[in-house]
């Protein structure tokens, strides 16, 4: 009876146990909260989320991002029409859950992933999208083949909107597969396939070829070949999808920045100046030869709404005509340096510019108030080179760009590193934003960048590449610094014996001086 009694309460306490394990299961089911059929997802019901739906497809957005407000909207839109699909939509405020967004790798202030039968590891990237149409063709395509591109150009040919069209011989080649891999990451493009032989002699051309059509008239063509990658294909379209030169505006920032070709010439002009048409026609004159290679902007420096864009490239709009190019890797600008600015003035400056002749145009902010009191340093350029190539300090300096999530994130670990070091009176610890302050030297990389100035009067810079932990830091600087000792030991003896040198070949002078007299 005892037994029983006992296997009675056990089994009991077992139940109990077990249902308050599932109660915060069953309370989490709960807590996925919904807006416009989009899931709010948090830390705590994303693993769930991504066990529930086939497949999840999550915006991470940062609240206050003008971007991520059009997405959001486009979200809602997309989700009304998915309703009922294997497809889930949700947002991840990033702002919120930042140990979420770590946790996944989540950078940049517009990120969308799609998630597949719970692979929380393995997302597939999704474009930024300009419209709820956007994310529906892509997830269309995506799940679609060639086949469902074929279509009768008779009535596309006269539309407003631009189309692709690829025509081929063969439908079954493998140029069709690449191109229609290019479709699926440029969901706002129109693209078509054909096999009209009408068409293609209409324009003149052969099979196999890519067209760029917009109201009936050819934009621009593109012959497939064997090594033609998805890539290649993609920066044709979006290069020639823009006008040879493109005004800054809200509307086209976006297209500007996700656009494959890094390099960006940007003119700065008053768009109601006398002289605005002339120089706009030069600019445009010298654009075209160089569409695939660099991208040609115009800024009109009496919009207000620029203002943020000359503070970053440091231009008062009473400085306007002026052309700066910049490479959005390494953010080093270059000016051209004429006031002339005709069609053969801006091609000798491009190809400069490509050829690696050009000069970066130096700049540097006002050197702060107080820059040295506090533990880490702010150097600015003016005064980069006076403290890091001091002989006599070895400094360790963070190159950052203040917009980028990456670079802050870097900066509670800064804080740690000078109060790692705070003792050592020949270590210095400091900051340099890179985005209004021209370094004149390579990062190897792009920023943030974080680099050593050991003491030593030779100016050499070694770049870190490190983890991302302050005890690997103080290794890697105390290891070059017992480096820099026995390199100093050279530099001290060769600067000795320069120094006798220079005294005897004085004095020898001096005796020669005195025999003359």
């Amino acid at each position: 009876m005892k037994t029983l009694l006992l296997l009675g309460v056990t089994a009991f306490c077992l139940c109990v146990f077990a249902a308050a394990d599932k109660q915060p299961e069953r309370h989490a089911d709960n807590s996925s909260p919904e807006e416009d059929d989009v899931l709010q997802l948090k830390k705590g019901n994303f693993n769930r989320a991504l066990r529930k739906y086939k497949q999840l497809l999550v915006h991470f957005y940062a609240p206050l991002s003008g971007e991520g407000h059009r997405i959001s909207a486009a979200f809602e839109g997309a989700a009304a029409e998915l309703q009922g699909s294997e497809v889930r939509l949700a947002v991840v405020d990033v702002a919120k859950e930042k140990d979420l967004a770590k946790e996944l790798n989540v950078t940049g202030l517009a990120a969308i992933r799609l998630y597949i039968s719970g692979d929380k590891h393995n997302p597939v990237i999704c474009p930024v999208p300009q419209s709820s149409t956007s994310i529906l063709t892509w997830l269309k395509r995506r799940a679609g083949s060639a086949a469902d591109l074929i279509a009768d150009l008779s009535q596309s040919e006269a539309s407003e909107e631009l189309t692709v069209v690829g025509f081929f011989k063969e439908l079954n080649h493998e140029y069709v597969q690449v191109f229609y891999n290019a479709a699926v990451e440029l969901p706002d493009v129109n693209f078509a396939v054909t096999q009209n032989d009408e068409l293609i002699t209409k324009y003149g051309l052969t099979h196999d070829v890519v067209l760029m059509l917009k109201k009936s008239k050819l934009i621009q063509a593109y012959k497939m070949t064997p090594e033609t990658s998805k890539e290649m294909l993609i920066i044709f379209i979006t290069v020639y999808q823009m006008d040879p030169v493109t005004e800054y505006t809200g509307q086209t920032a976006t297209q500007i920045l996700a656009s494959p070709v890094l390099n960006h010439a940007l003119l700065f002009v008053n768009k109601s100046s006398a002289a605005f048409k002339e120089i706009h026609s030069a600019f445009n004159g010298a654009a075209e030869a160089f569409r695939l290679k660099i991208l040609f902007v115009w800024v009109d420096v009496d919009e207000p709404r620029n203002g943020r864009l000359m503070e970053y490239f440091r231009v008062r709009d009473f400085e306007a005509p002026l052309i700066r190019l910049v490479n959005l890797t390494d953010h080093v600008t270059y000016h051209l340096p004429s006031d002339t600015l005709d069609v053969q003035t801006i091609n000798t400056f491009c190809q400069s510019y490509l050829q690696g002749k050009a000069k970066p145009k130096m700049q540097s902010e006002p050197i702060p108030e107080g820059w040295d009191k506090q533990p880490v340093k702010e150097l600015v350029g003016m005064t980069l080179e006076k403290v890091g190539f001091n002989p006599d300090k070895t400094v360790f300096v963070l190159f950052y760009l203040p917009y980028s999530a990456e670079s802050r994130a870097l900066f509670p670990l800064w804080e740690e590193l000078a109060e790692a070091m705070k003792e050592r009176e020949d270590v210095v610890v400091a900051r340099i934003d890179a985005s209004a302050n021209d370094i004149n030297m390579s990062m190897q990389g792009s920023y943030p960048s974080l680099c050593l100035f050991p003491a030593l009067y030779a100016e050499r810079v070694v770049v870190y590449t490190g983890k991302k932990k302050v005890k690997d830091l103080v290794k890697f600087a105390d290891k070059e610094m017992e480096k820099a000792k026995k390199y100093r030991v050279k530099e001290d003896e060769d600067r000795r014996e320069y120094i006798e040198a220079a005294k005897a070949e004085e004095a020898k002078n001096a005796n020669k001086t005195k025999d003359e007299l």
